[in-house]
Parts: C-alpha cells; structure tokens; sequence
C-alpha cells in the first residue's frame, strides 16, 4: 500500500508476512530527493525487514520519488518534514541533510527516543576543536557531540551493534573517509605507516544534488583537476579514525581528492612511507587478516577501478610494495553513493538490529 504526499508507505515484500511487515522497524529519510536520501529511500523500499516509512523533501513535496528517481522505482511520495509525526510513527531516522543543517533534526528525532543514522559531518568528528575549525563555530546538539558510533562496520562493528542501547546515534562516514580507512586500516594497526599520500579520485556526484546538477558539462567533460588542497573537511576525519586503528596521532596525512568526469564512483591511491622495510607477502596477509571474511570487502591482485563497485557496497582493495622506493601502494575502490554513504548506512542499521550483515543489499 502507497498512500498520497501526507501519508507513509507500508510495502509487504516477496517472503514477507503481513504481520512480519507490520512489525518490522519503520525508517523516515528525511531529505530524500538528495542522491543519498533517495538512494537509502530505495534500498529500505526493497529490504526484507525495515519498513520504509515517511520519506521528506521541501521543494518536491508531493512528488513521488520515481518522478524525481525513476531508475530508484520506489512510488512513495515525498513530504514535508513534520518533527512530530516522524517521531511518533517511526523507530529509526536516516537523515540527509547536508552539515550544519542536519543537527537540529538529529537533536529533536534523538530525544523523542528513535535511532538516528546522520549523513551528515556533524557527529563524525569527536573533538570540539576540530569541528569548529572546518565546519564553524555553531553546532546546535552540543550534547550529542561525539557521542555517535562512527558508522564504518568493519571497524567499529561491535559498537554498532550495541548503539541501540547506548548513544542511539550513528554517524555516516564520509565517502573518502570510507575509501581511505579501508585501505589504510590493516597497515595503521600493523604500526607501518610513517607518513601517507592519500591520491583521491571522485565522480561528480560528491559534490551532492545541487553542485552535480549545476555543474557544466563542459566544465568536467575530458577534464580532471585537483580540489581542496587547502585542506579538505574530510581531512581530519580521515585523521581522527586512522589515529584510533593505530597510526601515529601527531602524523596529517596528505589528502588530495580529484574530480573526475564520471557519474559515481570513487578511487584512492594511498603510498606509504612503511616504518620498516616490508614485503609484499607480508602486507598481502595483513589485509587478508583483516579482511578475508568481511562479506563487503574484495581484495584483488588486480588494480581496482571505479566500475569494478558500481552499484554495490563493495570495497575492492589491492597492496603492492614498490621495489624501487620501498612504498607500500595500497589502492581502495568504492562507490561513492552506496558504500560511501547510503548503503553502508543500511549495512550499520543491518549490525545494529542483529540482522544479517547483508541483508537487502545482496547483488
């Protein structure tokens, strides 16, 4: 059943009772005519256990989201964020803001007692200082702050599956964050890492709905350029997660992110200055340690590329030791909108409800 702009969608899936469909945890995306939103908007539409609840826009409300999306097929239409109503009939909340607007809905969603997934950077960083260099100096849930599990399951899988009955609060990973951490993480632990390049490689899509779309072909077409090397936002973060995987707290990674004339999709190509020499065996079974039964972890002995994870929650890794230099190259591929955001959203909300870690993200 799909109701019109001012109800909620209740959709009984394939294998799935009325009664279990009625059971099942409702989700509210709060801005989901975004990329992000929508895309979570349409992997709970087809999940086989969260009921995908009110989805909210401003500007498009009351269209459907298969107007806006077609490719999503998810003919649920958009409303206009009511605090209240969301609170009241739901038991978790994706919101989709962008930084600095997302915090006062987590803050309100959070007190009525609802699980709150943020997309946003306001809760990703734990350090107060930090914050208000790269994102200002006002954050309207001071309480909250630094109290988010930092949604990357496979590091910090056990928090997330005890954010129910702890803090109630996740904070979606940025997309380069994701893509670094992943590559980086095996050899921080391992104590390896005396400094790192962190060469990133992104679709237009990163830059969000309202960038992407006014963005001129001409612009990005047969072209390639570097950005933010005055420092990226995602830079501390970055920093902050490889520090707690062990790296060396006073050591800043250099992080170069370049834009790509691609829709989707993200590379990074991480050289490390290694703390010891080291071979390449040595660093291929560090990454299989760490990753060989992770289910949304590829590693590969071929260079990854973008259209290797397009579409999935895949993140596709391969290491090489350079015999010249003595760098460890670690590359990470993933999609910037499914694992770098929405996707891996679904994977936190899998672990924190004690559901198979890939359930309704399956190829």
């Amino acid at each position: 059943m799909v109701e019109g702009a001012g109800g909620t969608s209740s959709v009984t899936l394939p294998g799935q009772s009325a009664q279990s469909a009625a059971d099942a945890p409702r989700v509210a995306v709060l801005g989901a005519s975004g990329f992000a939103g929508a895309l979570a908007a349409a992997l709970l539409h087809r999940h086989p256990y969260f009921a995908l609840g009110a989805i909210t826009a401003r500007a498009e409300a009351g269209m459907r989201l298969d107007e806006l999306y077609p490719h999503h097929r998810v003919p649920v239409a958009l409303q206009e964020p009511d605090l209240e109503a969301i609170a009241a009939a739901h038991d978790v909340a994706i919101v989709a803001y962008p930084h600095g607007a997302s915090s006062e809905a987590v803050a309100a969603l959070h007190a009525a007692g609802l699980l709150v997934l943020d997309l946003s950077a306001d809760f990703r960083l734990r350090d107060a200082d930090t914050y208000r260099h790269w994102y200002g100096d006002v954050h309207v849930a001071p309480d909250l702050f630094g109290t988010a599990v930092y949604g990357l399951p496979e590091v910090h899988r056990a928090a997330l599956a005890g954010v129910r009955e702890a803090s109630r609060l996740i904070a979606g990973p940025g997309c380069f964050p994701t893509a670094a951490i992943l590559t980086l993480a095996p050899l921080t632990r391992a104590g390896l890492v005396a400094d790192v390049v962190i060469d990133a490689k992104t679709g237009v899509s990163g830059a969000g709905r309202k960038l992407a779309r006014g963005t001129h072909y001409v612009a990005v077409s047969e072209n390639a350029h570097a950005y933010g090397v005055a420092g990226h936002r995602h830079q501390p973060e970055i920093r902050q997660e490889l520090a707690g995987q062990g790296m060396d707290a006073a050591l800043q990674p250099v992080f170069v992110p370049h834009l790509l004339p691609v829709d989707q999709g993200e590379l990074v190509s991480c050289y490390v200055r290694p703390t010891r020499d080291v071979t390449a065996d040595e660093v291929a079974e560090l990454f299989r340690e760490a990753y060989g039964e992770e289910p949304f972890v590829e590693l590969t002995e071929a260079e990854p590329g973008m259209r290797d994870v397009l579409a999935t929650n895949i993140a596709r890794i391969r290491t090489h030791v350079d015999p010249l230099s003595g760098r460890i190259l670690a590359f990470g591929a993933i999609d910037n909108l499914w694992k770098g955001t929405s996707s891996q959203a679904i994977q936190s909300l899998n672990v924190a409800f004690g559901r198979p870690e890939d359930e309704g993200l399956q190829a």
